[in-house]
């Protein structure tokens, strides 16, 4: 917005000089520097919103965008101060195909391991719990030789533990996929070779990293249903 006014402002003079009643929101000298200035600190939010952007401070920039970024940053170090927080978001940048363990910290790594470990195995225990009912009408009757059967010894599998510990080891030596990539189109294609570890992906990834997009759903719908338009359910059921 900031900008569009700075672009604009040419039109904007010539459009509020037009008329005496308006000639008293032509922006001053003073208000176009704390503009430029507002819009020289929050420009590389845009790009940070998208691809998690640096706000550093540089030597052209003026006080007034130096305090703003110096607050900026403040705020994102004390929100991801959280150690409940970090985890959540250690946890979906190991699940990440794109950066795996690339950006935990070495003291971290082992713990984190660990707790991949134990919520795949949690997983794989909810999904044994679960068996579909079994349908008694398709029982089959057991036949006389079925009592002289002898049980063949059954291989031993290994541990749920070390199942889900294999897989999380063949998936970190995997290589990582292209930053532009989809990390959910590649755990839809690798689902098969890392089953325990995709159910935690789906858990994980789904998170919104931004409230954004829903709060610009709320406002066009706010835009959309108004106080002179409340009737929309009324002329939609009549159409």
């Amino acid at each position: 917005m900031i900008q569009r006014i700075l672009e604009q402002q040419r039109a904007l003079t010539d459009v509020l000089s037009a008329d005496k009643k308006s000639r008293h929101l032509i922006p001053t000298w003073q208000d176009l520097d704390v503009l430029e200035s507002v819009n020289q600190a929050l420009q590389p939010l845009q790009e940070f919103t998208d691809a998690l952007s640096i706000l550093a401070a540089k030597d052209e920039d003026s006080d007034l965008t130096r305090s703003i970024k110096r607050k900026v940053l403040h705020y994102m170090n004390t929100k991801y101060d959280d150690p409940m927080t970090q985890e959540l978001l250690d946890m979906a940048c190991i699940l990440d195909p794109r950066f795996k363990a690339g950006y935990i910290s070495p003291d971290k790594l082992l713990n984190m391991k660990a707790r991949v470990t134990s919520e795949g195995m949690s997983s794989k225990e909810q999904n044994k719990d679960v068996q579909p009912p079994e349908d008694v009408s398709k029982k089959p009757r057991k036949s006389l030789g079925s009592f002289f059967k002898t049980v063949a010894p059954s291989s031993i599998a290994p541990s749920s533990s070390a199942a889900v510990e294999g897989e999380l080891n063949n998936y970190l030596l995997s290589p990582t996929i292209d930053s532009e990539e989809d990390p959910l189109s590649w755990w839809q294609i690798h689902q098969a070779s890392f089953p325990h570890l995709a159910k935690l992906a789906k858990k994980y990834l789904c998170i919104p990293a931004s409230s954004s997009p829903s709060e610009r759903l709320f406002s066009t719908c706010g835009n959309v249903v108004t106080c002179q338009r409340t009737c929309l359910n009324q002329l939609r059921s009549t159409c």
